[in-house]
């Protein structure tokens, strides 16, 4: 019995140990993705940026939104900046070459503002903030926003 209780709380705590210390937008499940809005050029054209809707739970479920920029300059690297809940009202735009704001909310709920200006190479932004306590991504961005 000792070791049966042992064996269960060493492996939940390495599943949840896992989970919040070495998550990555490779996590996101892309089995049924849906295309959202983009492609969004910057002004220089150095950086595109498209948007992903990954829907969730089934009928009664929701959508994720994650939003992956590709440094048209180097090699086509492609990296995820923007992962959220989605809302009814999404939209991306550059603000500048190494800026960009996008707009995810929902108008009737003002508490569900998800909206973020992030400045490439340098911000990410992740709602439950998984990406900000991954030990595999703390060297990919300099300030990570969470909600």
């Amino acid at each position: 019995m000792l070791i049966a209780t042992l064996s269960g709380v060493v492996l939940t705590s390495s599943i949840y140990i896992n989970e919040m210390y070495f998550f990555t937008f490779s996590d996101i499940d892309r089995e049924f993705i849906q295309k959202g809005p983009g492609p969004v050029t910057s002004p220089t054209e150095k950086y595109t940026a498209n948007a992903y809707y990954e829907p969730y739970g089934g009928a009664a479920g929701g959508v994720n939104v994650w939003v992956e920029i590709t440094n048209n300059i180097e090699k086509n690297k492609v990296r995820t900046v923007y992962y959220s809940d989605a809302k009814s009202n999404f939209s991306m735009e550059w603000l500048d070459e190494d800026t960009l704001y996008i707009l995810n909310d929902e108008p009737k709920y003002p508490n569900s503002n998800r909206s973020v200006k992030l400045e490439i190479g340098k911000e990410i932004y992740h709602e439950n903030g998984l990406a900000c306590k991954s030990l595999l991504m703390k060297d990919e961005y300099e300030t990570c926003y969470q909600n």
